[in-house]
């Protein structure tokens, strides 16, 4: 029986509910009076990598120090505990969280990631980013995150379905189209979507299929979804490098992570004219100055497990990828990639942020301070939700959408994105991170007001 716990904070002329649902009843320290204490913790890097980045945007802004703690502030905190009957007849339990940071422009949007290194910090600062992100591209929806600590390798199918409709199952009040609409992430995909709309429609008897996007074509899903962060990631590129007074033609990249962002992404830069020249996956990766081609070097990967199978090039360390000589880095991994300790050995002119945090702000100090444009992901992996925010729209207006009209409306909005950014980089001499948050957070600002 699930227990909540619940605190109140003041929210000038109202009140705003904190809660906190979980299978036992776990009260510890942290649990003060203000959520902030909580949230601030030390041990809580990627969360507090997101709120330095937010203060420095409040600063530039001269926001009050009080609008910038409610900035600070997730509308609600859900942990919870998913008891689970396993495949051998034992009794698991696996822990659950959802965080809705914002809902000012619209319904808490953001992925649910299974991942053994999901906890509540990384889902914070996620759901931070999410608001955010939907902001830079002027969509009308908030900012939320969920997941899962497992590693889901370990689970077999019939496993993975009880555990994704067992998040449902804990969620299903505090999600619905017009509430909290969550998404695939990290080791979540259109199949487990379907599982999670399923057992929502099983309790709610919604049939609009709107509350979950990244759902297969035949259950609701968007043409041009598998695509959408890579090919959204490409029109930023192009607009950089214009911007910029690059040559497309040549021009080297690699690629950190080559899952389905760093894949897609990888195949339009080539066929685009860019020469891609390193790439790597968690067991490692390759570099050829030569140039890779996508396509082959995918095909190799789900035939013999790895990109590092692959017949050319160097074999190198996902660290090493990182500091080889390049125009553009494309980290599409995990956060933290980019830090203090490895900033130095950058070598790109570019760095094109496919994963969500890849680069903590130590090393966006330092990467400034050489010239080296950080492209963000607020921005640049945009083109995920952006098509999720299409995919929602066209459940609830019960239409279907072909993909050249998915990316013909993807395109502008990526390009006006990407403009608004720029121009705020310009008129204030700040690096591209801070410009993007600078233009979303006033966005949500005048939001709230």
């Amino acid at each position: 029986m699930g227990v909540l716990l619940q605190w109140m904070l003041s929210d000038g002329s109202k009140k705003r509910k904190h809660s906190v649902n979980t299978a036992v009843i776990v009260i510890n320290s942290v649990y003060s009076n203000d959520c902030l204490d909580f949230f601030n913790q030390k041990h809580m890097s990627a969360f507090s990598n997101a709120m330095q980045q937010l203060d420095s945007a409040a600063k530039k802004l001269g926001l009050d120090a009080v609008v910038v703690k409610k900035l600070k502030e997730p509308n609600y905190v859900h942990e919870f505990e998913i008891p689970m009957a396993m495949d051998d007849g034992s009794q698991k339990t696996f822990k659950g969280y959802r965080v809705q940071c914002s809902n000012a422009r619209g319904p808490y949007k953001g992925g649910i990631r299974f991942h053994s290194q999901v906890d509540l910090d990384e889902v914070s600062a996620l759901a931070f980013w999410m608001a955010i992100k939907t902001a830079v591209v002027n969509i009308p929806m908030g900012g939320g995150k969920g997941g899962v600590s497992i590693n889901p390798k370990e689970l077999s199918q019939s496993e993975l379905e009880k555990l994704s409709r067992g998040w449902v199952q804990k969620m299903a009040q505090h999600i619905g189209p017009n509430i909290d609409v969550p998404a695939p992430d990290v080791n979540t995909n259109p199949q487990i979507m379907d599982w999670m709309v399923d057992e929502y429609e099983k309790i709610t008897g919604d049939t609009t299929r709107a509350t979950f996007t990244g759902k297969s074509l035949e259950h609701g899903g968007s043409e041009g979804r598998g695509t959408a962060t890579g090919q959204g990631g490409f029109y930023v590129l192009e607009e950089l490098v214009r911007a910029l007074g690059m040559h497309t033609d040549g021009t080297t990249v690699v690629i950190q992570g080559f899952g389905n962002a760093g894949y897609h992404f990888g195949v339009l830069a080539r066929v685009a004219g860019y020469r891609i020249v390193g790439v790597s996956d968690s067991k490692g990766g390759i570099y050829d100055p030569n140039g890779l081609d996508p396509e082959a070097v995918m095909k190799t990967k789900q035939e013999k497990g790895s990109v590092i199978n692959y017949e050319s090039g160097i074999k190198l360390t996902n660290k090493e990828i990182l500091e080889q000589e390049c125009d553009v880095l494309v980290p599409a991994a995990l956060e933290n990639q980019i830090t203090a300790e490895n900033a130095t050995n950058i070598k790109a002119k570019i760095v094109l942020e496919l994963a969500n945090g890849p680069t903590t702000p130590e090393a966006d100090v330092i990467l400034w301070s050489k010239k080296i444009y950080v492209a963000p992901d607020v921005l640049t992996n945009a083109g995920g939700v952006t098509v999720s925010y299409f995919e929602w729209d066209q459940n609830l207006k019960n239409e279907h959408w072909s993909e050249s009209e998915v990316f013909a409306k993807l395109e502008p909005i990526m390009k006006d994105a990407f403009k608004a950014v720029w121009d705020a980089h310009k008129q204030h001499t700040v690096d591209l991170r801070t410009a993007a948050l600078m233009v979303a957070v006033q966005r949500i600002v005048d939001a709230m007001k």
